[in-house]
């Protein structure tokens, strides 16, 4: 049986509907002052302020994720184990990301889990018979 019925709010108590996001808010009073604050983040990243200067270039050219480019890591081969301690290693020596260690390991780990299920499969039918996925006939 369902808790709540159709309809029903679950926190009748909750936001009402149509109140608005502190963050819209906020960004609709900072809208008619667009232009000036961005001229001033500008004049004090041109005068020397790094924190002005980051935006102004985070703003101008967008970050490049590392999920979004290929990873070179050589020597990654052999047991499951061999290949976590490479990529901990390339890892510890500024190689490759903390993201881009953990994106490998996550690639690493769901092959091991394809070659688990490839195994249990190729086992099964040999139990079953012929291997070639039918059953054996009595």
């Amino acid at each position: 049986m369902a808790r709540f019925r159709k309809g029903e709010s679950g926190n009748p108590a909750g936001k009402p509907k149509g109140a608005r996001d502190k963050r819209t808010a906020l960004r609709e009073l900072l809208q008619p002052h667009a232009a000036d604050l961005v001229k001033k983040a500008v004049e004090l990243a041109l005068a020397g302020d790094t924190t002005a200067l980051r935006i102004c270039i985070d703003r101008c050219i967008p970050a490049i994720k590392a999920k979004d480019q290929p990873i070179s890591l050589s020597g990654l081969n052999g047991t499951p184990a061999e290949m976590g301690e490479t990529v901990l290693q390339a890892m510890a020596a500024g190689e490759i990301t903390p993201d881009e260690a953990a994106a490998v390991m996550q690639v690493v780990t769901a092959q091991m889990r394809i070659v688990e299920v490839d195994d249990l499969v190729k086992r099964i039918e040999a139990l079953e018979g012929t291997g070639d996925g039918k059953q054996q006939q009595s």
